[in-house]
């Protein structure tokens, strides 16, 4: 099995556990959390700063960060140079062999790059991924875990659209776009197994 594959997902869908799965279900590498501390290492800037910075493009904070222009430099330099290197982060994971890659823009880095990738996106219901937030986060409220679910989705899809131009779900985007609530995990980590295998 020579393919790499890209996961994107809804925050609560289930993303991270299903892609661990579906790498360990093929023997390869599962690149997430490797991600961040290699673009830590590259950059020099502080983890915690990086791990705001590296799926967080808010359309609020870009306006008013606009409205100074010192801020403004200081904040698109860093956030440009960080993406910068984890661009280079992944692009040598995925040079060094087949490999699961979370999030970070990483089916449109590889597209550019040349590189070939079966690109998924993982989706849910809001109850589904409210429960599995609140397993995550230990939240119960109700109000509270709907704007948790809303702000980390469009933390996300205003970056991955800054990022690559496109619209961060589109299923024009991705080989794959499944359903975890109504098809569960199992099922999921087979059918991206499947597909990884027969597309190779």
């Amino acid at each position: 099995m020579n393919k790499i594959i890209t996961i994107s997902r809804e925050y609560g869908a289930g993303g991270h556990s299903i892609g661990k799965r579906v790498a360990e279900e093929l023997g390869i590498p599962f690149y997430d959390r490797d991600i961040l501390k290699e673009t830590v290492k590259a950059s020099g800037f502080d983890s915690d700063l990086v791990e705001t910075e590296q799926e967080d493009v808010s359309r609020t904070e870009s306006f008013f960060k606009s409205l100074c222009n010192v801020s403004s430099l200081y904040y698109n330099d860093t956030q440009t140079a960080i993406h910068d290197v984890q661009q280079a982060v992944i692009l040598h994971f995925a040079q060094e062999g087949p490999c699961v890659i979370l999030g970070r823009c990483a089916d449109e880095i590889l597209r550019k790059a040349g590189i070939e990738s079966l690109n998924v996106f993982i989706h849910a219901d809001e109850i589904h991924r409210a429960v599995r937030a609140s397993e995550i986060t230990g939240c119960t409220n109700a109000t509270e875990l709907q704007r948790m679910l809303a702000r980390r989705d469009s933390r996300r899809h205003n970056y991955y659209t800054h990022y690559t131009g496109k619209k961060w779900g589109d299923s024009h985007n991705y080989h794959l776009s499944l359903d975890s609530g109504a098809l569960g995990y199992d099922l999921c980590v087979k059918l991206i197994v499947e597909a990884a295998k027969t597309m190779e």
